[in-house]
C-alpha cells in the first residue's frame, strides 16, 4: 500500500492553512537578498536540482541546499554542498531571504511556508504521461471523511484555488519540447513565458560524453547499489508508477515469478525492482533467487543516471519511459489497468501514443516480450527504434546543456549580473560538458 495519497496530503494542506498565512506575513516583512539561491529536491541530492546547482556553482553563485534528512545532509557534505535542514529556523530564514528558489516536486522541497515573493524555479521531475496538477481530478481529491458530505464540493473548490495560487508563484518551469510545454502550461495554469523550451536539466546526464562512457559509469553505479548482481549481468529495470493508495495490480503471482526468473536465468539477466517512492509493492519472489534485486529510492535516490547501464525497461505509466528514450533503451509496457487508470487519472494524448498497441496486461506476456528483447537482436533493434522515435517527439535537445539554458533564463529574469561573468561561466561549463552526441534540434531557447 502507498505511504501517501492525495486525499491524505490535501487533509494536511487544509490543516496547515494558518501556517501558510503566517508564512505569507513573515515573507512580507523579511527582505529578500539580491542574489542568494536555495535548492531543494524531494528525492535527495539529485535530479534536475543537482544539475542546475552545478551550473550555478560554476558561476560562484551564493546558494544553499535545504535537506530533509540526515542521509541528504551526508550526501550534500560528500559533494561539498552547503546544506541546512529545511524544517529548521535556519531553513525558514534561508528560504525567506532567497531571491531564487529551485524545487523539483513542490514547495515542500524547501521550507514551504516562506516561498512567497521569491523567483520560483519549478524544474519538475519528468515529462508527464498521466495528467497532473490542475488537469487531474486526483490533485483536488478531498479527504475521505469529507468526500461523502455536502462540504466536498466547497473543499474541492478551495483546494483548486490553493493549487492555482501556488502555481502563480512559479516564474520558470522548463519544458523538454513544445509538446511538453503545452502539458505543463495546462497542468500548472502558467503563461507561455513561464514555460521556456530549454530541455530538462535532469536528463543532461544522458547526453554528456560518449555512449560508451555513459554505459560504463551507469553500470558501475548499479554495481555499487546492487552488489549481489554479477558484474557482467544484463540488467532490466521494472518501475511501476504510483496508484495513490490503491494496491498495485501488477504484483506477480507465484507462477508469474517462475516465468520471469526463467527468462532472466536464460539470458543471464537481473531484474531491478524500483517501486515508486510514495508507494510500496510486494515484489519478492516466493522462492530464493538472486535474479531479482530491489533498487528502491533508499538505495539510489536518482535513477536517471543509471538508465544507460540497463538492457531493458519495464514500466506502466512512468515518465521514465521518456527518459529511457534518450538512451535509447528498449522499453516494455505492462499495464493491466489502463481503462481504470485513464478514467481516474487520464492521459495526455492516448496511452498507445507512447506504449504502441502491443502493451502487456499480465506478466506472462511481459516475460515473453522480455525473452524476445534479450534474445533477438532484431526485436531489440525494433524497440530501440521505437524509443528513439519517442525521444524525437518529446525532447528538443540532446546536447547536455539543458541546465545551462535554464540557468541563463533565471539570470535574465531574476538576478542582474555583469554580462562578462555570465558569458564566461557558460563558456566554461560548455567546455566541461561538451558531448560527442550533441544534436540540438531547436534554437538555444
Amino acid at each position: 500500500m502507498a505511504s501517501f495519497s492525495f486525499g491524505a496530503g490535501n487533509a494536511r494542506k487544509l490543516a496547515t492553512i494558518p501556517l501558510y498565512a503566517a508564512g505569507r506575513i513573515f515573507t512580507l516583512v523579511v527582505p529578500r537578498t539580491r542574489d542568494e539561491w536555495v535548492f531543494g529536491c524531494a528525492v535527495g541530492i539529485g535530479d534536475g536540482a543537482l544539475a542546475l546547482w552545478e551550473a550555478a556553482a560554476a558561476d560562484d553563485r551564493t546558494a544553499v541546499w535545504l535537506v530533509g534528512s540526515k542521509r541528504e545532509a551526508t550526501d550534500a557534505a560528500a559533494r561539498g554542498i552547503r546544506a541546512v535542514p529545511k524544517r529548521s529556523v535556519q531553513g525558514l530564514w534561508r528560504t525567506a531571504r532567497a531571491r531564487v528558489i529551485v524545487v523539483t516536486h513542490g514547495f515542500g522541497d524547501v521550507n514551504r511556508y516562506a516561498v512567497s515573493g521569491a523567483f520560483v524555479v519549478q524544474l519538475w521531475h519528468g515529462i508527464p504521461l498521466k495528467r497532473i496538477g490542475l488537469d487531474s481530478p486526483e490533485t483536488v481529491r478531498v479527504p475521505g471523511a469529507i468526500a461523502a458530505t455536502p462540504a466536498a464540493g466547497v473543499v474541492r473548490t478551495l483546494l483548486r484555488t490553493m493549487y492555482r495560487g501556488a502555481a502563480r508563484r512559479i516564474r520558470i518551469l522548463p519544458a523538454a519540447s513544445h509538446v511538453v510545454r503545452g502539458r505543463l502550461e495546462s497542468a500548472f495554469g502558467l503563461r507561455d513565458s513561464d514555460v521556456p523550451v530549454t530541455g530538462e536539466p535532469r536528463v543532461d546526464v544522458l547526453s554528456r560524453g560518449t555512449a560508451e562512457l555513459r554505459r560504463a559509469d551507469a553500470r558501475a553505479a548499479i554495481g555499487r547499489a546492487v552488489p549481489l548482481a554479477t558484474p557482467d549481468a544484463r540488467f532490466v529495470l521494472y518501475a511501476p508508477t504510483w496508484r495513490d493508495g490503491a494496491p498495485d495490480p501488477a504484483v506477480p503471482t507465484a507462477d508469474e515469478w517462475t516465468a520471469i526468473v526463467d527468462v532472466l536465468t536464460r539470458h543471464a539477466a537481473t531484474l531491478l525492482v524500483r517501486s515508486h517512492p510514495l508507494g510500496a509493492g510486494e515484489y519478492r519472489p516466493p522462492f530464493p533467487t538472486d535474479r531479482v534485486q530491489p533498487l528502491g529510492s533508499d538505495l539510489v535516490a536518482d535513477v536517471t543516471p543509471l538508465l544507460p547501464g540497463l538492457d531493458a525497461l519495464v514500466t506502466d505509466y512512468s515518465s521514465l519511459a521518456f527518459d529511457a528514450a534518450l538512451v535509447p533503451l528498449p522499453t516494455l509496457f505492462l499495464a493491466p489497468d489502463v481503462e481504470e487508470y485513464a478514467s481516474r487519472r487520464g492521459f495526455y494524448g492516448t496511452y498507445a501514443d507512447v506504449a504502441g498497441d502491443d502493451w502487456a496486461v499480465e506478466w506472462a506476456q511481459t516475460a515473453a516480450q522480455l525473452d524476445a528483447v534479450l534474445g533477438d537482436a532484431a526485436e531489440r533493434g525494433r524497440r530501440m527504434d521505437r524509443a528513439a522515435a519517442l525521444s524525437g517527439r518529446v525532447h528538443a535537445f540532446r546536447d547536455g546543456r539543458n541546465a545551462e539554458r535554464v540557468y541563463r533564463a533565471i539570470l535574465a529574469g531574476a538576478v542582474p549580473a555583469p554580462a562578462g561573468r555570465i558569458a564566461g561561466a557558460v563558456r566554461g561549463a560548455a567546455g566541461r560538458r561538451g558531448s560527442a552526441d550533441a544534436r540540438p534540434r531547436e534554437g538555444d531557447g
